[in-house]
């Protein structure tokens, strides 16, 4: 059965999944790069930079997984890019480049329509302007009965816990301080919402959590 899923989703050791400010120049905010320290050496991500060679270990199993059995994603507005308010045109195509590392459709949470955007490598752009729950009716049904991965950035994540839609997190504990950005739990009671601590694999680089849904 199609899961909704987060997974490699990391967040630093005082709770924040991005810093603050983001720009063009720090599309993660500002000191938000540090927190992804872990996955950068690994097999899997080397290999979606068109890169040979890479890590293996317990960081690169969990960098492979996160990506197995994916059909679609979503993601909010600022995980695409910079660009607030009404589209100024449509020349801005995501951080990526022509090629980016989806692979499948891709549902965009906006406030403002634009047209699908076909790129290359079978991803496909859609922006939806009428909700979360609208957005992962049509993630599901592209999927075609794999997992929906919610990609980010953290109030995108947070809409769909709130909802307690999400039915598993995979999230990374990277050893640094932020001290101020976007936190990921703030006001979100998860044990009242029902979710529970599942796996803990700590290496050199992270620890790896899951959290389920219960029931």
């Amino acid at each position: 059965m199609s899961k909704l899923v987060v997974r490699a989703f990391s967040i630093s050791l005082d709770g924040y999944g991005a810093g603050p400010a983001q720009s063009c120049d720090d599309p993660l905010g500002k000191g938000g790069e540090a927190l992804h320290e872990w996955f950068f050496p690994t097999r899997t991500f080397r290999a979606m930079s068109g890169q040979e060679g890479g890590e293996t270990g317990v960081d690169e199993d969990f960098a492979a997984r996160s990506f197995e059995n994916v059909g679609a994603w979503i993601l909010g507005r600022n995980m695409f890019g910079p660009v607030r308010g009404p589209w100024p045109d449509h020349s801005w195509k995501g951080w990526w480049g022509d090629n980016p590392p989806y692979h499948v459709p891709v549902f965009v949470l906006t406030h403002h329509a634009r047209p699908s955007l076909e790129m290359d490598g079978g991803t496909t752009f859609h922006f939806v302007t009428d909700g979360i729950e609208a957005a992962l009716e049509r993630a599901r049904d592209a999927a075609g009965g794999k997992d929906v991965r919610v990609g980010g950035g953290v109030a995108t994540v947070r809409q769909y816990l709130r909802q307690r839609l999400i039915d598993e997190m995979h999230l990374v504990v990277s050893p640094i301080l932020l001290g101020s950005g976007e936190a990921l739990f703030a006001g979100i009671d998860l044990p009242a919402l029902g979710y529970g601590i599942g796996e803990r694999v700590a290496t050199a680089a992270a620890t790896h959590f899951t959290v389920t849904k219960q029931g």
